[in-house]
């Protein structure tokens, strides 16, 4: 009720497992608040894990994940899920990107399906040290490795500015394989407004590259949450302007 009261169009579920799915499909229906993107599980994350796609030795733990995934996001009628590849935890490179490409495929055939698409995510290795896709080079290698229809690359505002690059010229280079959109401001990963990132400059480049998809917040809030969303009204203008 309250991303509908505050004007969201939907919303995202980073890791729903632990909850009531009947709850959350009633919820849902009722204010017609469509769940965009689920996280496949990404293993132990209070121990430390952040994915598991990219590590040799768990390749069984990824597919029962995937296995998983697919389960709710066919109940929740999802559109998209996001793989996480997992930190490089003492394999060879090259061992990590052959595992991760090769789950990339089974995950973007299986979820291909029910019509879900499948996104490989970039989190920058400032903030989370060791992150094997931790850089545009090695998410976009790994999708172009994989080659499907099904796998795009989702696009965090906050990931890729952090890691140095300018938004508008990531967004021109990487065009249709944008597949999803995070945002939140620079620094500190807090709201818009709050940091000098420029939304709108971004939000063009991505109308120019032809992404019509969902534009979603992922930030720390400076204060209540609810005290922090002016920038809505400000972003649905930006989204419906040509």
């Amino acid at each position: 009720m309250a991303a509908s009261d505050a004007g969201f169009e939907g919303v995202e579920i980073q890791f729903p497992y632990d909850e009531d799915l009947d709850e959350i499909q009633s919820a849902s229906a009722k204010y017609k608040m469509p769940v965009e993107l689920i996280n496949l599980p990404a293993g132990d994350w209070d121990g430390g894990d952040v994915g598991l796609a990219a590590l040799p030795d768990r390749q069984e733990e990824f597919l029962q994940a995937m296995n998983l995934a697919h389960q709710w996001a066919e109940a929740l009628g999802v559109k998209k899920v996001n793989v996480l590849s997992g930190r490089a935890e003492g394999h060879a490179h090259n061992a990590m990107l052959d595992m991760l490409v090769g789950n990339l495929a089974r995950a973007a055939e299986f979820f291909d399906e029910i019509n879900v698409q499948v996104q490989l995510e970039v989190i920058n290795g400032l903030d989370v040290p060791g992150f094997f896709a931790g850089d545009l080079e090695t998410g976009l290698k790994a999708i172009n490795k994989t080659n499907h229809s099904n796998l795009k690359l989702q696009f965090d505002f906050y990931h890729v500015a952090r890691l140095g690059h300018n938004l508008v010229d990531a967004i021109n280079q990487i065009g249709p394989l944008i597949g999803h959109v995070q945002f939140a401001d620079i620094p500190g990963r807090h709201q818009p407004g709050s940091g000098d990132m420029d939304f709108a400059a971004a939000i063009h480049a991505l109308k120019q590259v032809g992404y019509g998809g969902a534009v979603s917040a992922e930030y720390f809030p400076i204060g209540l949450t609810d005290e922090t969303l002016d920038w809505i009204g400000e972003f649905k203008v930006l989204l419906a302007a040509n």
